[in-house]
């Protein structure tokens, strides 16, 4: 058999093999989620799974494939998904099949004369010619030495690589090479710890524009290098080979400074130990037990003092600070408990008197993985011998700023109050105070039993009214929402003329059925990075305040008329979406109830499932919780001009429901803001 065959032969054996979730068949056919387990259930010649779990099935690519065509719900696959199930397909795993893709998108994008050749000629020929190739590619930008593995001389393999390089024609080398990686990182997401755009974006900026070598020691998949501008060269390391493997690739592939990139644990076998730069950005490991603290006692790095083995994040801090040049600038993203820990006071004390360590800013929650804590970030500078250390720490505590909102929305503000703090201080020595938010705090007031440098604990609190004229403002707007309530007060109640008439009753599950509304069952998660509405944001009329957890599903996201319900707890609550709310996930313990505009109006749908008598009977009572099934709410069946009668009232109940929880809130703000303001001496009692 001639070798082009076989190798056609071995590719279509992998595509029959390959697997694909309920997720990834909803993108090959462009519908949601949903859209694909109504298939399932709907039609019974629907593709049976062939592996996953009973809860997250898989299925044939190509079966799936063969059903969508002859449903004539899909012309042909896209070559981006083509290309990525060969990916995940790849009997070598997707790492290695990202790495080999990779090298070939570098030659794709450095040698376009040499891949046209290459391409000319069979997949057998091709595997021969191309390392070489590669090896010269990698080398002029990864340097001698580089430790990424080889394309196999494979025939098979060479398939991949055409097609990526068909990717490449459409996207871009680059862009292809991102989508691939993004797409395996949001089909793990517990494999990997990443760091978000915005923060790598943020801590680049603090490193300084003047940073033309940069090195990244736990570099991961290479973020916050990538966030770097006008850098000559990048330095990356990381444990996981195949991480340093990714990283070096995406960085080679983003822009045009040199890459070098070592696999190995950098803390005990540092490949650039001889090397220093201008500026190290890191986002370590937390709390390392077995960071090598027995075999690293007399490591010369350590010139703050040997860190306790519950304080690996101290051992990153002089690892960086060792790799540094004279004036160079370090900017590491750390757990919040490093700044309090009594095991790394002596440490914190010797970078304080030695003006090593100049910020220290607290992130909103949300900012990067573990989403629910506050992290903080250190911005350290090498100091030069012999010159006086700054006489106070910069303290930046942004929660103020991302309070009662979504992040995502405030976080431009975020990024530009720390940046332009930190470069007044770092031009000056100094910044402007802002209660609550920013302090130049004096070295020696620091130096207590403690040398705690927990933002907050050192930051003048913002009283709670904001002074007398703020106090004012919150006043007026509390006596308009008071006149907007007694406006939207509901007239009295009127009993029908002919008495009680109780129209034939349907339930939502008879609903859904029928096609006149879909359900679906909030979850938190998915892939892309919207915000979540949680079960408190619908209680509580407010905004999405939630984060989405990374996940492999495509999310459902909220669209105005759809109408969220809390599944657990037993109140009779119904909200419905509208323009400020739209484009969340629903959280876990939340249904969303999509109606069909035609057959449905919202308000008429929220208003009856808010009925208490209604929310009992489709309650069940568990020993500590009262749960919800929302297929059992009822409403009455009446024609849509009746429905949106009843709807036009309970959009004014709820209207008026707004202005009175607006009203209790500003009543606090008013009553905490006098509270405060005579307690503090700004405002006065008379």
């Amino acid at each position: 058999m001639p070798e082009e065959n076989a190798a056609a032969e071995v590719t279509a054996a992998e595509v029959a093999a390959a697997e694909i979730t309920a997720a990834e068949v909803a993108r090959l056919a462009g519908v949601g989620r949903a859209a694909v387990s109504n298939w399932r259930r709907r039609h019974a010649d629907f593709p049976k799974p062939v592996g996953g779990t009973e809860t997250s099935p898989s299925f044939s690519l190509d079966e799936v494939e063969h059903w969508l065509r002859a449903q004539g719900k899909l012309a042909e696959v896209p070559l981006r998904e083509r290309v990525w199930q060969q990916i995940a397909a790849h009997p070598g795993g997707a790492v290695v099949a990202l790495v080999q893709a990779g090298g070939a998108l570098l030659v794709v994008r450095d040698r376009p004369t040499d891949w046209l050749e290459l391409t000319a000629v069979s997949d057998a020929r091709m595997a021969t010619l191309l390392r070489p190739v590669l090896d010269q590619a990698l080398g002029a930008r990864l340097g001698p030495g580089h430790a990424l593995a080889e394309i196999p001389p494979d025939p098979a393999a060479m398939p991949l690589l055409r097609a990526a390089a068909a990717l490449a024609a459409e996207l871009g080398a680059r862009q292809a090479f991102e989508f691939l990686l993004g797409r395996h990182l949001d089909a793990n997401p517990r494999q990997y710890t990443l760091t978000p755009d915005g923060l790598a974006a943020l801590m680049a900026a603090l490193a300084g524009p003047a940073a033309r070598t940069v090195l990244d020691p736990a570099c991961g998949t290479g973020s916050l290098l990538r966030a770097v501008r006008g850098a000559t060269a990048l330095y990356a390391q990381d444990s996981a080979p195949e991480l340093a493997a990714l990283a070096a690739l995406r960085l080679a592939l983003n822009g045009t400074p040199q890459v070098r990139a070592a696999a190995a644990d950098s803390l005990r076998a540092d490949a650039f130990a001889q090397d220093t730069v201008d500026a190290v950005l890191c986002h370590p490991p937390f709390n390392e037990r077995a960071w090598g603290h027995e075999e690293l006692a007399y490591d010369p790095r350590w010139e703050y003092g040997f860190p306790a083995r519950t304080e690996s994040e101290l051992a990153w801090v002089q690892h960086a600070l060792a790799h540094l040049r004279e004036g160079g600038t370090a900017v590491l993203l750390m757990p919040p408990a490093v700044a309090a820990r009594r095991s790394g006071r002596r440490i914190r004390a010797d970078l304080l008197r030695r003006g090593a360590l100049r910020a220290v800013v607290a992130l909103p929650a949300g900012a990067a993985p573990p989403y629910g804590i506050p992290l903080h970030l250190w911005v350290l500078r090498r100091p030069a011998p012999h010159a006086a250390p700054p006489a106070g720490l910069l303290l930046i505590d942004t929660a103020a700023l991302a309070a009662d909102d979504r992040l995502r929305s405030v976080w431009p503000a975020v990024h530009e109050a720390v940046q332009e703090a930190w470069s007044a201080y770092d031009r000056t020595g100094s910044v402007a105070q802002a209660p609550g938010v920013s302090r130049v705090v004096p070295v020696i007031e620091l130096l207590d039993d403690d040398v705690d440098l927990t933002p907050a604990r050192h930051l003048p609190p913002p009283t709670a009214g904001g002074g007398p004229a703020e106090l004012t403002a919150v006043r007026e707007r509390l006596g308009e929402t008071l006149g907007r309530a007694a406006r939207l007060t509901p007239p009295a109640a009127a009993a029908p003329a002919g008495g009680t008439v109780r129209p034939p009753m349907t339930t939502v599950g008879e609903l859904a059925r029928a096609g006149a509304l879909e359900l679906h069952t909030g979850t938190g998660g998915g892939t892309g990075s919207a915000p979540v509405l949680t079960e408190q944001d619908v209680s509580t009329g407010s905004g999405p305040t939630g984060t989405l957890a990374p996940t492999a599903d495509e999310p459902v996201l909220t669209a105005p008329g759809d109408v969220l319900v809390p599944l657990v707890g037993g109140a009779a609550i119904a909200r419905v979406v509208d323009e400020a709310t739209a484009g969340a996930v629903p959280g876990r313990g939340l249904a969303l109830l999509r109606p069909d505009p035609a057959a449905l109006d919202p308000w008429f749908l929220a208003g009856f499932l808010r009925g208490t008598a209604n929310t009992r009977r489709a309650s069940s009572h568990a020993s500590t919780a009262t749960r919800l099934d929302v297929r059992r709410l009822r409403l009455p069946r009446l024609p849509l001009a009746q429905q949106q009668g009843y709807g036009l009232r309970f959009q004014a109940l709820a209207e008026f429901e707004d202005a009175l929880r607006l009203a209790g809130r500003l009543g606090e703000q008013l009553v905490q803001g006098f509270h405060d303001g005579l307690s503090d001496g700004t405002v006065t009692p008379e």
